[in-house]
């Protein structure tokens, strides 16, 4: 083996230069690189990205391909099953070292697996490495050897073991090898006619950058009263945010870790607070887990006794519910605020899919799938870990008499309006006290606030109680065959 001969950096779900083990191993074999990213398409690629994800993806392979040209680099596009484009630029460049940073779902495992013999079997030297979560699926251990399939003894489990390993330093110089690729802007990644993407430039920076800058923020204060706002979605910087850059890997958990550990140990943030946030950041080590274990999370069941749920076909509401038309302001408020910004925050996602599952008995695979499609942090893990968590069919979930009242969930979390009226236009002029019910306000208040249920905004599309005991009534069925099976 010659030292000159390339080695390939697959960049996958790890778009960033700091703290990725695969291209920090590739930069110290010595050899030229290679920087690849494959658009895998055929029966072997992962699940298709909606919309919202091509957006930010092209924002931050563009991110990525410029961070790589400031060091020498440059980021080598291909389209195509993977097996088929990674053999072929191998026997097309000479390449003799060939590395990734692993992912968890079935078929991308199928697919690493595929690649990764084919290329030993070759004489390539070929490696995988841990780049995308605290902990491994097969790492964590319970007492009696199997996986973890509650979260809170997940978490104790996590707390107690994991110790982050040194950070990589971004590389300051590679060596690059001729490679050619296709052009960013030919995956036409970007909406057009329309280009409904107007509201998510105006809220995020995609890149490494950007997440690093969203950790800062998010460091040099919110950190330390994060307990207290993270369920306050009326305030701008109750959550870090950074959902979206830790699924593209634009910025690594334990890089996250790290930096929250840090204060709490120079006491510059609240401890309680930063370990719910790191606790949050858990919830989605135990997601890819409940994935690992169960391929199909986004589909079937995890507790299969829902495979007999009598969940309701009705499209004309879900479209209603899609569409942010419930006449539940808190409801309407996180369907509109998704739409616009690609983003929802976390307590109005559980409002929003209770409302789908228990008020209107939709199947939660609907939800799911809008989300896959609407969210720029549509993750394969914890977007179905979450949504089976608020149907009830979870690991760890949530007790089937739990319906959240839309009402009082509006008044709790969102006291001073401010969220609802930003996202509900219309009904911003309504008192606080109706704010959040408008249908219980009189025709004078109505009037004075220029609202016109049924018009200028709709009539709830099903009454609370109604809607509540329809979904207590199958859940209860559902438990009483569960009971006599």
């Amino acid at each position: 083996m010659s030292s000159s001969a390339p080695a390939i950096v697959w960049f996958r779900e790890d778009l960033r230069l700091a703290d990725n083990p695969a291209l920090n191993w590739a930069t110290e074999t010595g050899r030229p690189l290679i920087c690849l990213y494959i658009r895998e398409t055929g029966e072997t690629a992962p699940r298709t990205p909606g919309g919202a994800s091509d957006w930010w993806l092209e924002k931050s392979l563009a991110a990525l391909a410029g961070a790589l040209e400031r060091i020498g680099g440059k980021l080598v596009l291909r389209s195509g099953a993977a097996l088929d484009v990674l053999t072929g630029l191998v026997a097309e460049t000479g390449a003799e070292a060939v590395g990734w940073n692993r992912r968890y779902g079935l078929s991308d495992r199928e697919t690493d697996a595929a690649v990764k013999k084919a290329l030993k079997d070759k004489g390539i030297n070929c490696q995988s490495f841990n780049g995308r979560l605290l902990v491994e699926p097969w790492e964590l251990k319970t007492g009696s050897g199997g996986w973890y399939k509650v979260f809170t003894p997940f978490w104790k489990a996590l707390q107690a073991n994991y110790r982050a390993p040194p950070a990589l330093k971004a590389p300051k110089r590679i060596a690059t090898a001729r490679a050619d690729g296709d052009q960013l802007k030919d995956w036409k990644l970007h909406p057009v006619k329309p280009d409904w993407s107007g509201g998510m430039a105006e809220a995020w920076v995609p890149g490494e950058a950007g997440a690093m800058a969203r950790l800062a923020d998010f460091l040099d204060g919110p950190v330390s009263h994060y307990a207290a706002t993270r369920n306050r979605p009326d305030l701008p910087d109750g959550t870090s945010r950074l959902s979206p850059h830790l699924r593209f890997g634009e910025i690594g958990p334990a890089q996250v870790w790290r930096a929250v550990k840090a204060r709490i140990e120079a006491e510059s943030a609240d401890e309680e607070s930063a370990r719910v946030f790191l606790s949050e950041i858990a919830w989605r080590e135990f997601s890819y887990t409940l994935l690992y274990y169960n391929p199909a999370l986004a589909t079937a069941n995890y507790n299969a006794n829902f495979d007999r749920m009598k969940w309701r076909s009705d499209k004309a509401a879900f479209d209603t519910w899609c569409h942010g038309q419930t006449g539940y302001p808190i409801v309407d408020a996180g369907m509109r605020e998704l739409w616009h910004t690609g983003w929802m925050h976390n307590r109005v996602r559980m409002i929003c899919a209770s409302f789908l599952t228990k008020h209107l008995l939709l199947p939660w695979q609907w939800g799911e799938k809008w989300f896959w499609d609407t969210l720029v942090d549509a993750d394969p893990a914890s977007n179905p870990a979450s949504w089976q968590w608020t149907a009830g069919s979870g690991a760890d979930a949530a007790p089937y008499f739990r319906v959240f009242n839309p009402i009082t969930q509006g008044q709790k979390f969102d006291e001073s309006g401010a969220y609802v009226r930003r996202w509900c236009r219309e009904l911003s002029r309504l008192p606080d006290k109706y704010l959040h019910a408008p249908f219980e306000a009189d025709r004078q208040i109505l009037a004075r606030s220029k609202v016109e249920l049924g018009n200028t905004y709709p009539e709830p599309m099903v009454d609370h109680p109604v809607g509540r005991q329809r979904a207590l009534d199958a859940y209860s069925a559902l438990k009483e065959d569960k009971t006599s099976a």
